[in-house]
């Protein structure tokens, strides 16, 4: 049982570790403009070692789940070793990743090798031109390919990110569909959200993940239990499709009541939320392992500090000025 505990009684099974905030792609909604070098990283990004001794610190409180998340994590030339180190934690039940999937198609056999058990890939659109549009990289046919190969090596499902955006994706509810009707992918629509360099492009493509709900019931999906360790979807199931579909809906009412997730940034700050106003500092307790339960005590002397919930509903989005920043 997790002993990561905040002052409102949730408990935290769930890391989500970024290892790069640097992306090759330019999504409208996170890097229109693409990558730019943070000001505030002069060390640069968390060494193995370090990744090492923070993922062996939250399972020791507890954490059954890590996601290893960027930016985009197979840019690290390590990031095969970078599976194995979090892997060495017997306790661990599940090792994640998400990924925009340009390298899946190469790489998915040896991470999966490595101790990876799950991975979500990022894919907005079925259509290879509004992907282009979207993404600014030309690789829908490269990326499908990579969840061929991720199933070719043994995984038993795939997860696939859609981040819902009106007058581009959110009427295509019935292509999507028919895509995962004989496939096992859950297929999850991400509602929009508001950061710091996004606003105008929220206030134009927000539509409520509630269209989608209201579609879904009236097509017969039923939504499943959730599990401890899961993330925030709300999944449903429908027993003609082999695929399942998630809502993740950030603007609906107690939304944060069943939050199980922490972050660390690729810099070594732990994020009590990703729309927060700071991190609190982890490094300087990462160099040796000489400092595991001082590191232990700070985190979980951090989450006396976490809010009930963000406040995304009042516009103020934080520190977070784009997703690939603390790592969505």
């Amino acid at each position: 049982m997790s002993s990561l505990i905040d002052t409102f009684d949730r408990r935290f099974y769930y890391l989500r570790l970024s290892v790069t905030d640097v992306c090759n792609f330019r999504c409208t909604y996170c890097l229109p403009e693409g990558y730019r070098p943070q000001s505030v990283r002069n060390k640069g990004f968390l060494s193995l070692d370090e990744i090492r001794r923070v993922s062996r610190a939250f399972v020791a409180a507890g954490t059954e789940k890590i996601r290893l998340t960027g930016g985009e994590p197979s840019l690290r030339r390590d990031f095969t070793e970078i599976i194995a180190a979090v892997r060495e934690n017997p306790e661990l039940r599940k090792i994640a990743m998400t990924t925009n999937g340009y390298r899946m198609q190469r790489d998915i056999q040896q991470w999966r090798d490595a101790g990876l058990t799950a991975v979500n890939v990022s894919i907005d659109s079925l259509d290879a031109r509004q992907f282009y549009a979207i993404t600014g990289q030309d690789k829908l046919h490269q990326v499908m390919g990579g969840i061929d190969a991720a199933f070719e090596a043994g995984f038993a499902q795939v997860k696939v990110n859609t981040v819902l955006m009106k007058d581009l994706n959110s009427h295509q509810l019935h292509m999507f569909l028919d895509w995962i009707k004989s496939r096992p992918i859950q297929l999850r629509f991400i509602e929009l959200m508001e950061t710091g360099e996004g606003s105008a492009l929220f206030r134009k493509h927000h539509v409520s993940g509630e269209v989608i709900r209201q579609q879904l019931l009236h097509l017969g999906w039923q939504l499943q239990a959730r599990a401890k360790d899961d993330g925030p979807a709300q999944v449903f199931s429908h027993p003609d499709y082999q695929g399942s579909i998630g809502l993740i809906m950030p603007y609906e009412k107690d939304f944060c009541l069943s939050c199980n997730r922490l972050r660390v940034s690729a810099i070594g700050n732990l994020h009590l939320c990703l729309f927060g106003e700071h991190g609190i500092p982890l490094r300087d307790l990462l160099a040796d392992d000489q400092h595991q339960d001082e590191l232990l005590a700070r985190i979980r002397q951090s989450l006396g500090r976490k809010k009930q919930t963000h406040f995304l509903h009042q516009g103020n989005t934080g520190i977070t000025q784009n997703l690939s920043f603390i790592g969505g």
